[in-house]
């Protein structure tokens, strides 16, 4: 995996600026839980469009059925959208990660932006670039937004994959970490959840999937320099674009 750890050292200086950012320290109360919260369920949802959008991509979602790219693809990006569409909840009900985070405001009392129901029911990609056109919502999300969706009309199968795979959110669980502790002693019954939420992010996505993602990557692009070029860049911004969301929030 010698263009994997390329890659990582060529994006380590975004990742350390993600370590290092002021959002770290930003959930203090309740209130800025609440803030981060209705910010980055965005994310949550977002995160689900890039998978389905690399299974559509590499697997056959059309009738009649052929195979279509490589077995090793199919089988990887089947597994991760398994695991993020059809989860468990901490009672055994199957349950999609997006869902698992609304239960999770829900239960805490943190209402979503109006704007997340009204992308809910866009049919399109092009009605959701639309909407982000003529929306009057935080430029930290509209941008975030716009990136991602704008890249899943446009770009390539392997910028895709290296947005899922680079772009991803293994920082949170820590951030919720001080806010976690204090609603435990406060109102432990509230939290449930968000608590399940988190260590579910640190066992699937931040070690599974991850992996899983890298090896995909690797059956992507193989020893094609031009593809890595292209996997490099788009994570890059994928990682741009996550820190001036964070600045969005903060500021």
């Amino acid at each position: 995996m010698k263009q994997i750890d390329a890659l990582k050292l060529a994006i380590e200086p975004f990742q350390n600026q993600l370590y290092n950012h002021p959002i770290n320290q930003y959930i203090q109360s309740k209130s800025q839980l609440e803030r981060f919260m209705q910010y980055h369920v965005f994310a949550v949802w977002d995160f689900m469009s890039l998978v389905k959008k690399l299974q559509k991509d590499l697997t056959s979602i059309d009738l009649p059925w052929k195979p279509v790219g490589t077995p090793e693809a199919r089988f990887l990006i089947n597994e991760i959208v398994l695991g993020e569409e059809s989860d468990v909840d901490q009672f055994g009900n199957i349950t999609s990660h997006f869902e698992l985070y609304l239960k999770a405001m829900s239960e805490l009392g943190v209402p979503p932006l109006k704007e997340l129901n009204q992308l809910l029911q866009c049919v399109n990609v092009d009605e959701v670039l639309m909407f982000l056109d003529a929306s009057t919502i935080d430029n930290g999300i509209k941008d975030f937004l716009y990136f991602t969706f704008h890249s899943i009309k446009n770009r390539s199968t392997v910028e895709i994959a290296s947005i899922f795979t680079f772009g991803r959110e293994d920082l949170i669980p820590g951030m919720f970490q001080q806010i976690v502790d204090n609603l435990r002693k406060e109102s432990p019954e509230k939290i449930d959840t968000l608590v399940y939420y988190l260590d579910r992010h640190i066992e699937v996505d931040g070690g599974h999937h991850s992996h899983l993602a890298y090896q995909m990557m690797e059956s992507l692009c193989g020893t094609d320099e031009q593809k890595w070029v292209l996997v490099k860049e788009a994570a890059i911004e994928s990682l741009k674009i996550r820190i001036a969301l964070w600045d969005s929030i903060v500021h």
